[in-house]
């Protein structure tokens, strides 16, 4: 790998190289550029009050900073690497390409040079608890892991270290796979439903955007498939390498649930792994995720360590969290959970039924079936931020709905406060948003941070 990143690296000498995006993807791709003598200019839409010393740091080394309003404007440089949340189409990249820009990404060329198998997995839910376990079975079986892409860091950077013999794993969003030019040896898609199309012209971008993960294959390629999903069970058709399942509801070549153990079938065999009770992690929807995993690690990883990584896989950070016990009560975090489909899954996750926080960011996301199963399967529900009234109203039209305690809040801090104070010894909190957090927070860990912040300090405020 390291030759082919100093090839690559040494293409860009003399060429004026633009980074769109100063944030955690992108400024260990500005740095390395930098180390290797590029001239680099790094863009953001940030004014430069909004950065801390990063700002400072970069332009010491050598970058030059467009910040602002226009950070996109007169983009007349040799190569671009846009950020993985931005459209590859918007006017100022079009315009950038007819004058010879070569537009490109920090996960596209790494692809390019990447000299290890890459596993990748991609979907509207679950992609980064199953990209977690992946790379917790591998190394509990003795291999070196890189995890990167959508979750962890950037691996370009990491090139060097990176040896043929060793195992990238990276979560793909459907903007980092709508221009990706190489596919993962080994790719798995969770499941897909509507999702991010506050940023995708439609249904069938999105779509096509996923499919973008298995694409370009070879023969010699595997594609893991939801079969309990209707759209990735379509994707069998124009899989170019081999396709294997993995099924809550029936038999299939992969790794399905029958009852309450978990039974591997290859060729016609099957073998039993483990009974689902092992899995540490509450819910249906984690059980889905380890037979994504396991599927995909069918012939890397062996039963017993996929059995040990059950029972001690603690979950990831923002995914159905204990924050806390306080007076009986129970306090989840599963702020990642930015889509209605999502929020559904960690609902159905617990024994009781939870008092759920919910509400933000619009992504043009219809909530009918959320609110179907809130009316069915919640205590209460506390809703603040700019999706509120559209997720009250999902929740009052259903059948009963109507009586269903909805609680309206101005703030976020109010929001919790509210959700403690319905809350009695034995029930459980739950932050599952259902929604993006931008219009409040930065992202999904902030939010997450501050529910934690606000539960740590509920005994002082009550």
């Amino acid at each position: 790998m390291l030759n082919k990143l100093a090839a690559y690296l040494d293409s860009l000498r003399g060429k004026r190289v633009a980074v769109i995006g100063i944030g955690v993807s992108n400024t260990p791709l500005v740095k390395l550029l930098l180390s290797a003598g590029v001239s680099v200019t790094a863009c953001d839409r940030k004014e430069r009050s909004d950065f801390s010393a990063i700002a400072g740091e970069l332009e010491s080394s050598g970058a030059e900073l467009k910040l602002g309003p226009g950070y996109l404007t007169g983009l007349g440089h040799d190569v671009i690497f846009r950020t993985p949340g931005m459209r590859p189409d918007l006017p100022e990249l079009e315009e950038a390409r007819r004058s010879g820009s070569v537009v490109t990404s920090e996960m596209e060329v790494f692809f390019s040079v990447c000299p290890c198998k890459i596993i990748g997995v991609t979907g509207s839910d679950g992609k980064t608890t199953t990209t977690t376990l992946i790379s917790e079975m591998l190394k509990h079986a003795g291999h070196t892991v890189h995890l990167g892409g959508n979750i962890g860091r950037p691996l370009l950077a990491d090139a060097p270290i990176i040896k043929p013999g060793d195992f990238a794993v990276l979560e793909l969003s459907s903007f980092q796979l709508m221009t990706l030019r190489g596919s993962p040896d080994i790719a798995v898609v969770t499941n897909l439903s509507p999702n991010h199309l506050d940023m995708h012209k439609n249904m069938d971008e999105y779509i096509e955007a996923k499919t973008n993960i298995f694409a370009h294959q070879s023969k010699d390629g595997v594609l893991v498939l939801n079969s309990d999903n209707e759209i990735t069970r379509s994707f069998a058709l124009s899989a170019r390498g081999r396709v294997r399942w993995f099924s809550r509801r029936s038999p299939c070549e992969g790794v399905y649930q029958r009852g309450d153990i978990l039974v591997r079938r290859e060729g016609g065999v099957e073998s039993e792994l483990f009974p689902s009770k092992e899995i540490l992690l509450p819910g249906i929807h984690n059980i889905e995720n380890y037979m994504a995993a396991m599927t995909a690690l069918a012939d890397l990883v062996p039963a017993g360590s996929m059995l040990e990584v059950a029972r001690t896989f603690m979950g990831v950070e923002h995914r159905n969290e204990l924050i806390r016990e306080l007076g009986g009560v129970r306090y989840y975090n599963s702020t990642i959970a930015s889509s209605p489909t999502r929020t559904i899954a960690d609902i159905r996750a617990y024994d009781r039924k939870p008092i759920l926080i919910a509400g933000g960011y619009d992504k043009n996301i219809p909530f009918d079936a959320l609110g179907e199963e809130i009316a069915r399967s919640c205590k209460a529900l506390v809703l603040c931020g700019a999706t509120a009234e559209k997720i009250r109203a999902a929740v009052v039209k259903t059948s009963g709905g109507e009586d269903f305690p909805v609680h309206m809040t101005t703030s976020f801090r109010e929001a919790v406060l509210k959700a403690s104070s319905l809350a009695a010894e034995g029930d459980v909190v739950l932050l599952s948003p259902a929604c993006a957090s931008f219009d409040l927070f930065v992202n999904f860990a902030e939010r997450g941070q501050e529910f934690r912040k606000i539960v740590e300090g509920l005994e002082a405020t009550q």
